[in-house]
């Protein structure tokens, strides 16, 4: 009876590890990737975790799961986990493991794009601006400096993917090297073999790597490299046969990848509201999947740019992107299956099974009403309360980076040199403000120098006058060769033909006090007279009783240009007064039952009726 019994444990044991055993490769000679064995190919779509509050993550994962998508894509902005050299943050919103526990609970694969550099119309394309301390680096290639900051980067990240990869026991069946390195002007072949290093280094040689670049022979050709597979990017309006076949010169052999199809696409202030047909995006998916592809859907939400995390592009001028990303995607910028979506998940159930059952339906949208808002002061008021410490003084300006104030706003402050009785030009060279100026002498608003567009404006004052000059970071520049995009006064400011000189600078810490309840302090509300003027850069709040809690949109219609806080959350930029996104989206968890606070930065001019409404839709364009 022994030697049997031996046996049989024996071949319970081998098939247990090989029940157990998992194995994600690429077959070259049948052009499919293996999943177990099995030939597989992925219908994908892109969500950033870091665009969406963590609240709702599952929901999101769960919509996406229910369409019929058997992976998710995700970039991991490297400035979002690393806001300070060496201190790293993966906490609530930024918990990337907890989302990742989520897509596997929900039985997604996910696709990793770790960059370092991810573009994502994200501020500097994911990259921390503090590398831009030093003026002499080189971003993105193999300058040592560069790589140190890489390296430091990737030693904390990668080590926890390892143990999610597929092989791994986990759901993570690739890793991209870097990002569309092709559409990069360096194209430094040392800088991507040096990633590629790093990658196996801490994930082994068993994870699939890949590159994804545009569908022209120059992307293609600077960022694919030997021992890396290749993928390529296009979208519905393109041809799906002609870009697989370039990419084919590439890749002569493996499965063939769309890793960026695009349901729809990103907007800039002061344009129209981008939208891409739903008849347009399902024929092109059913197109790419009636040719074997593997295809991500880039994106499936967008999401919101909270804060000041939005991007911008350089494109003959500087053009920032709003806070909405909603990206006309399948689900919207507040995570509702739209008819494009229906429509995707009728092209994919021809291909594969879908999970049975409705897709979820949307979040509760409330319209809480229209908000009084009462005048705080003006942000110069206050510069005791958003910069305690003593200004920096310098002779000539000094950049955002200089001071270490690697986002929103900047005082810079020096005395008129001379009486100005007649309204006289106060200039900067083309591109010398980064981004926008809001000019203000003897506490009186004069007007706004704005990037690439509006180079002097006209001031008068007595000798002695103060004159402030706040300027607004609006976004890093995040694709091209211009990423090193430094922030603040960059060049001189002159007077009539005069440089100006003897500056002092206020870096302003607005989200500390807003976040901790400022300027509702228990319950004292600190405001001055409503009668003081409503130009200039002000402070406006108002308080508004809830009793049913759900998600909502801040209209501002009245308002031109500033910044927006409920109950200390930093919603973003509004800018109605250029559009096209007229509302905020307001995620029902930041709110609460009772009562809460909203609170303005005015940049340029306040709404004569200052009120602000709560309503239950978007408007984007």
């Amino acid at each position: 009876m022994g030697p049997p019994l031996l046996c049989l444990l024996i071949l319970v044991s081998v098939y247990g590890q090989a029940c157990n055993s998992k194995s994600f490769s690429i077959d070259y000679n049948e052009n499919c990737f293996r999943k177990d064995g099995q030939c597989f190919r992925y219908i994908s779509g892109s969500i950033h975790y870091f665009r969406i509050p963590s609240y709702y993550w599952r929901d999101r994962l769960l919509k996406m799961y229910m369409t019929g998508l058997n992976a998710v894509q995700v970039y991991i902005p490297w400035n979002f986990h690393e806001p300070v050299p060496g201190m790293y943050d993966f906490n609530g919103d930024r918990d990337l493991s907890h989302f990742l526990d989520l897509t596997n609970e929900l039985g997604l694969l996910v696709i990793i794009r770790p960059g370092p550099y991810i573009c994502a119309e994200w501020d500097m394309g994911g990259l921390p601006a503090w590398l831009l301390n030093n003026k002499d680096i080189a971003l993105r290639t193999s300058d040592p400096d560069y790589l140190a900051a890489v390296d430091s980067w990737l030693s904390v990240l990668l080590p926890k993917l390892r143990p999610r990869l597929y092989s791994n026991g986990g759901n993570i069946i690739s890793v991209q090297v870097e990002n569309e390195y092709g559409s990069f002007m360096a194209c430094d072949y040392s800088y991507l073999r040096h990633l590629l290093h790093l990658y196996r280094l801490y994930l082994g040689d068993e994870i699939v790597l890949f590159t994804t670049d545009g569908n022209t022979e120059k992307e293609l050709q600077c960022g694919s490299l030997q021992d890396l597979h290749t993928t390529v990017d296009f979208g519905p309006g393109d041809n799906a046969t002609k870009a697989f076949n370039l990419l084919r010169k590439y890749q002569p052999k493996g499965p063939l990848v769309n890793s960026e199809y695009y349901t729809g696409w990103l907007d800039y202030w002061g344009e129209k509201h981008s939208t891409t047909s739903k008849e347009l995006v399902s024929r092109g998916l059913k197109n790419i999947l009636e040719m074997g592809a593997s295809v991500n859907m880039y994106m499936f939400e967008g999401g919101t740019n909270f804060g000041y995390w939005n991007g911008a592009d350089f494109k003959k001028t500087y053009k920032p992107i709003p806070t909405s990303y909603d990206y006309d995607a399948p689900l919207s910028e507040a995570g509702d299956p739209t008819d494009k979506l229906n429509d995707i998940r009728n092209v994919i159930s021809q291909f594969q099974p879908v999970p049975q059952g409705p897709v979820p339906p949307p979040t509760r949208k409330m319209d809480y009403g229209f908000v009084s808002m009462n005048k705080v002061g003006s942000l110069l008021d206050f510069l005791d309360v958003f910069s305690p410490e003593f200004p920096t003084e310098t002779r000539y300006p000094l950049t955002f980076e200089e001071v270490k104030q690697y986002f929103g706003f900047v005082l810079y402050r020096t005395r008129l040199p001379r009486d100005v009785p007649i309204p006289t030009f106060l200039s900067s060279v083309p591109s010398g403000v980064h981004d926008r100026a809001y000019v203000s002498v003897g506490g009186v608003f004069n007007g706004v120098l704005e990037r690439d567009h509006v180079l002097k404006i006209l001031v008068a004052g007595k000798a002695g006058d103060w004159l402030d000059v706040l300027v607004e970071n609006m976004g890093r520049i995040n694709f091209g060769s211009c990423v090193n995009d430094l922030k603040g006064l960059v060049s001189n400011v002159t007077l009539g033909g005069d440089i100006l000189t003897d500056w002092l600078l206020y870096p302003l810490n607005l989200e500390g006090p807003i976040s901790e309840g400022w300027p509702h302090v228990g319950n004292n509300f600190i405001g001055f007279s409503e009668t003081e003027s409503n130009t200039g850069p002000s402070f406006y709040s108002g308080t508004f009783q809830i009793t049913t809690q759900g998600d909502t949109f801040l209209s501002l219609p009245q308002w031109t240009k500033g910044q927006a806080w409920i109950n200390g959350f930093n919603v973003g930029r509004y800018w109605p007064a250029r559009g096209p996104q007229i509302t905020l989206y307001v995620p029902g968890n930041i709110l609460r039952l009772g009562e809460n606070t909203v609170t303005l930065l005015e940049l340029e001019r306040a709404s004569e009726l200052s009120v602000v409404h709560f309503i239950d839709r978007p408007i984007l364009g």
